[in-house]
């Protein structure tokens, strides 16, 4: 860090022209990621459903449908005067684009028109099972729908391409609207924070360099690998929220710097051997966080990772270049533009006394303090004991969306039209299974609480394959338990058994999610508390980091359970309550897991750095909480507000994560950060700083090996209430 100061601080425009260049060019590279990103990405490819899927494909033809068609009569007429005209737009679709010959209520044998006939008999229904990888048939649907719609008929779409449809243009739309509003709003707390217009535009800036660069990391990740299109979401996210927390904490410390009499230069180095070296850590931090979701099978979920890491890295690469440069280039007028002289000072002074007074407030008390906060946190954790993992489905769309009233009238108009499962029995020596043993099956999957009716697929030299149709809808709660008993059901001697269709998929996804996020949790555990145990040249300080951690995101599911699953409050964000989505379960893990380790950093380095210096415990605590209290609750407040925006989408999922974020970034911000953890260190004493003798020689070396010493003060703030 110290060769790179030097030339930060030697040659700053030039530091500052070629990174800004070198983002801007990766950015306008980075904006044809968009005709490369995945709509697709929902299933695990690796299960034993999407086994069975490829292979009643490559035999049979693609038996789950993708695009449910309904066509109402028109008033007078009847649906079989719709023939003709249905006929005639199915005739437009090109044959490359189907998986096989769409099955039509005025075109099906006798036998299957009764599941393609509405009960009160007004509606006919199309299903069409469309070619090429679940990307592909999903984007299909554009091409499709138009050339099946007839003028004056009311016609409605639904199926799983229409809801992945669905999810990525709102979700599209819903960045747009995200960004819109969470900019004005962080331009004005920014200036609020820093007093001054100069200090308040260099970290949004930095967060909008952040988020054009991802774009170009993203393209050329898309290249070995599908990226799903969610990623830009949450690179947008992430690359905004961290380059301005990022941004805050530098800028803050520069400015103490100053302050102390150190001139630009000597400011800049001191700033980057510190602040500096802690955003480093912490972006690595987060960026091994987000690895531990690439043991997910699911593409979508490896997006999540690939958009975290990307916006991550770049935004402090931004962080530790563009933005130190530009400091040596503004110097003290990083404080200019100010709205009155002296605020910017007036406020961190203010600031200091209050989180100082905090600190010594908590630590008069430690063993109430912290005995009262987690207890109330595992009461906030109460709820999660109950909660459940589902699947992205229609009830996540907004209450008036046409593909959610179309699922409805279809569940409702057809009950018989779902895709149930498709079973499959392979014989012995590969061979198909006899026919007793398959007339068994077919009985005993007949008999099944949930099947309404057995139909036969195909059989080959291998094995049969059977379809059974459910009572109740595709992906309620009714099909998916006659799924699981399908699967459970023991098959004939001598015969092995493998279950496809869109429940069993389903079903394979949550199972392949709910067996992964040990693994991941486990990744990420491990990587903090391997990184910091030689940053804080302690043991102890990393352990209580994780375990702070986990306590914060145990009480921020909690709150989600009790309103998303468990209906509190659900009707006022107008959601439908339901089992949590796993796939935003796991993206809110890796992101407050990252945050919550982020903050502790923040806090925790300026403890072991006042510690370092001579100061007691109680010191190092008071010390630490009054010059980082400020930042850590504003860097709160501001990635509140670039989350919380996602609060205004209509998808529930966006609810989800918005009001989630919310919920955690407030408990862990303040609760923990400025109260829990100051009276646990106090409690704990110099029991924090133990380690191993190697590892107090190896902190040592490294400490005279020449880390700057900061000229910022480090004196004990004032409490103003014992005076």
């Amino acid at each position: 860090m110290t060769r790179w100061s030097s030339l930060v601080v030697a040659r700053p425009k030039l530091v500052l022209m070629a990174v800004v260049l070198l983002v801007l060019a990766s950015g306008a590279w980075g904006s044809g990621v968009f005709e490369r990103l995945s709509l697709g990405g929902y299933t695990d490819p690796g299960s034993e459903s999407a086994g069975v899927e490829s292979l009643i494909e490559k035999e049979f033809g693609r038996q789950t449908p993708d695009l449910a068609v309904t066509y109402t009569a028109r008033p007078g007429e009847s649906i079989d005067d719709l023939g003709q005209e249905v006929s005639a737009r199915l005739a437009q679709i090109d044959p490359d684009v189907l998986a096989n010959t769409p099955l039509s209520y005025w075109t099906a044998p006798a036998q299957a028109k009764e599941f393609l006939r509405s009960t009160d008999g007004t509606e006919g229904l199309v299903v069409v099972s469309l070619h090429g990888s679940e990307n592909t048939r999903i984007a299909a649907f554009h091409d499709v729908a138009p050339l099946l719609a007839i003028d004056g008929v009311h016609t409605e779409f639904s199926g799983f391409s229409v809801i992945a449809n669905a999810y990525n243009e709102e979700s599209e739309s819903d960045l747009i609207t995200a960004e819109t509003i969470s900019f004005p709003i962080l331009l004005v707390l920014l200036l609020v924070i820093f007093g001054g217009l100069a200090g308040a535009a260099v970290p949004l800036c930095i967060g909008g360099l952040a988020i054009l660069g991802a774009l170009g990391a993203l393209r050329g990740i898309s290249y070995f690998t599908e990226v799903s299109a969610f990623s830009i979401n949450i690179a947008s996210l992430v690359g905004l929220g961290m380059s301005v927390d990022y941004g805050l904490f530098v800028v803050t410390r520069f400015r103490e710097e100053l302050r102390s009499g150190a001139e630009t230069a000597d400011a800049v180095r001191r700033t980057l051997a510190t602040a500096g070296r802690t955003v480093g850590f912490s972006a690595l931090l987060l960026v091994c966080g987000f690895v531990g979701m690439l043991v997910f099978p699911q593409a979508l979920v490896r997006s999540f990772a690939y958009g975290g890491m990307a916006a991550i890295g770049i935004a402090a690469v931004l962080s530790l270049s563009a933005l130190p440069a530009a400091l040596t280039v503004l110097g003290p007028r990083i404080n200019s533009l100010t709205w009155r002289r002296g605020v910017v000072e007036r406020s961190e002074d203010r600031a200091h006394r209050f989180w100082g007074g905090v600190a010594t407030r908590v630590m008069q008390r430690p063993v109430a303090v912290a005995t009262g906060i987690v207890a109330g946190l595992i009461v906030l954790s109460a709820p999660l004991v109950g909660a459940s993992l589902g699947d992205l489905d229609h009830t996540g769309l907004p209450a008036g969306h046409p593909a959610r009233l179309a699922v409805d009238d279809l569940a409702t108009d057809f009950p018989l039209a779902n895709n149930g499962a498709t079973l499959v029995l392979f014989g012995t020596d590969g061979k198909a299974p006899p026919a007793s043993a398959t007339a068994e099956f077919y009985q005993a999957t007949a008999a099944v609480d949930g099947v309404r009716r057995v139909v036969p697929v195909g059989t080959t030299e291998n094995f049969t394959a059977i379809r059974a149709i459910f009572d109740h809808a595709d992906r309620t709660e009714g099909a998916m338990t006659t799924a699981a008993t399908l699967r459970d059901l023991p098959a004939p001697p001598g015969t092995e058994k493998h279950i496809g269709g869109l429940n069993a998929l389903t079903a394979d996804g949550l199972n392949s999610m709910g067996a992964k996020l040990p693994w991941m949790i486990g990744i990420m555990v491990a990587v903090t508390f391997a990184l910091m145990v030689p940053a804080f040249g302690s043991v102890v300080l990393p352990l209580k980091a994780i375990a702070m951690a986990a306590l914060s995101l145990a009480a921020s599911f909690g709150v989600l359970t009790w309103i998303f699953e468990d209906g509190h409050g659900a009707e006022l964000l107008g959601v439908t309550p339901g089992p949590l989505p796993a796939t935003m379960v796991v993206l809110i893990i890796a992101v407050v897991f990252g945050l919550s380790t982020d903050y502790e950093i923040f806090l925790m380095s300026r403890m072991v750095e006042a510690h370092e210096q001579g100061a007691s415990t109680e010191d190092a605590v008071r010390i630490g909480t009054a010059h980082t209290g400020r930042i850590v609750t504003a860097a709160a407040a501001l990635l509140i507000v670039v989350t919380g925006a996602f609060t205004l989408s209509d998808l529930t999922m966006m609810r989800f994560i918005g009001l989630g974020m919310i919920v955690a970034l407030i408990i862990d911000a303040t609760v923990i950060r400025m109260m829990l953890v100051p009276a646990l260190v106090a409690l704990m004493g110099e029991a924090n700083w133990w380690a191993p003798a190697f590892l107090t020689r190896r902190r040592a070396a490294l400490g005279s090996a020449g880390r700057a010493k900061s000229a910022a003060s480090q004196s004990v703030p004032v409490d103003s209430s014992r005076r």
